[in-house]
């Protein structure tokens, strides 16, 4: 599955593309007036192969939910058993996530690929339980080469039932205590960055629980080094199994040409390992927010991606692309929507 859908990875269309920006030149607006929103249509339209792209509506928020070994290291204050809590409080609706959601006309998929205990069956709750867990990222690697396909193909598993059920936009999610560590570590071998660089402080730690996650960052990076030569070996030995879910939903959305709208610095560095394996596929992504997370700067910069909202956000769930999705939506209206100079009878200003 994972070989299939990289194969069925476009770039984005340069006709689109063109077309997409000749149109925004002739509507009734000053060129460039709408700043980034018209870069996001021109995206869009460039990522679908057709101008103006198709509406992104109705989005699908998918949130992955997994557990990391590197708890055990004491980089989070949080005990692990918040994971599985939390995967309750989305399908109880009672998350920020929810209201984001619900704000934005999204629908909320829970997605269990690696959290640390049996979950009850739900409505919108997804099992494709790769592991209890990954193992320490510290010690060695976090996942084996198997168990990182598995859990990519999991992410594209879920991207083509979302599409299947109607969905014209993605959006990424996550649930993990601990995952920024490994977020920070994979940060850190696909981009080239310092450890301390991009290791922020999660869900807020103190100063030296901060030190103690860039010592353990490095940790990994040192123990690893020899794991880190090809981008499947690298997020297996770093990335945590919704990492790798994350990375398989934007190549899955990537693959059907409908467009994923990322989150914060999880998202960032499932994207970095997504674009490792496809470049294409980030043509098809849009950076929905700027995580508080210094991490998530250095991945946006890497992959080529201006963040639409930035909040000073750090809290994940998809919260940040929930926000951006109506922007997203609002910048592709305007293509549909907006008269050109031509059609309304304005006069253009001369050349």
């Amino acid at each position: 599955m994972l070989e299939e859908t990289i194969a069925a990875i476009r770039p984005a269309d340069a006709r689109a593309l063109a077309d997409a920006r000749a149109h925004q030149d002739r509507l009734t607006k000053p060129p460039g007036a709408l700043g980034a929103l018209e870069e996001v249509a021109v995206r869009l339209a460039g990522a679908a192969g057709t101008s103006p792209p198709p509406m992104p509506a109705p989005a699908a928020l998918a949130i992955f939910a997994a557990d990391h070994g590197v708890h055990a290291q004491g980089v989070s204050p949080w005990p692990q058993e918040v994971t599985q809590q939390m995967v309750a409080n989305f399908l109880a609706g009672g998350a920020v996530a929810n209201a984001f959601a619900a704000q934005a006309g999204a629908s909320v998929t829970v997605v269990d690929v690696g959290v640390a205990a049996d979950l009850a069956p739900a409505p919108r709750l997804m099992i494709r339980k790769v592991g209890y867990g990954t193992a320490d990222l510290s010690q060695g690697p976090a996942m084996t080469r198997a168990q990182a396909v598995q859990a990519l193909e999991a992410g594209i598993a879920v991207a083509r039932a979302l599409i299947a059920d109607g969905a014209r936009c993605l959006i990424t999610g996550d649930m993990g205590i601990a995952n920024t560590t490994a977020s920070a570590a994979l940060v850190a071998a696909f981009t080239g960055a310092d450890a301390a660089e991009v290791t922020g402080r999660g869900t807020g730690v103190d100063d030296d629980t901060h030190a103690l996650k860039i010592s353990v960052v490095r940790r990994a990076l040192e123990v690893n080094s020899a794991l880190l030569d090809t981008p499947l070996s690298t997020l297996a030995a770093l990335g945590g199994f919704e990492h790798a879910a994350i990375a398989g939903f934007v190549l899955g959305g990537a693959a059907a040409r409908v467009p994923v709208i990322l989150d914060g610095v999880i998202a960032g560095a499932a994207a970095l390992a997504a674009h490792a394996m496809s470049p294409a596929a980030v043509d098809h992504c849009v950076a929905g927010h700027r995580s508080a997370e210094p991490g998530h700067a250095s991945a946006l910069t890497h992959l080529g991606l201006r963040p639409l909202v930035d909040l000073e956000l750090r809290l994940g769930e998809g919260t940040g692309g929930l926000l951006a999705h109506p922007l997203v939506c609002a910048a592709v209206r305007v293509m549909h929507e907006v008269a050109t100079f031509d059609a309304a009878g304005v006069t253009e200003k001369p050349q």
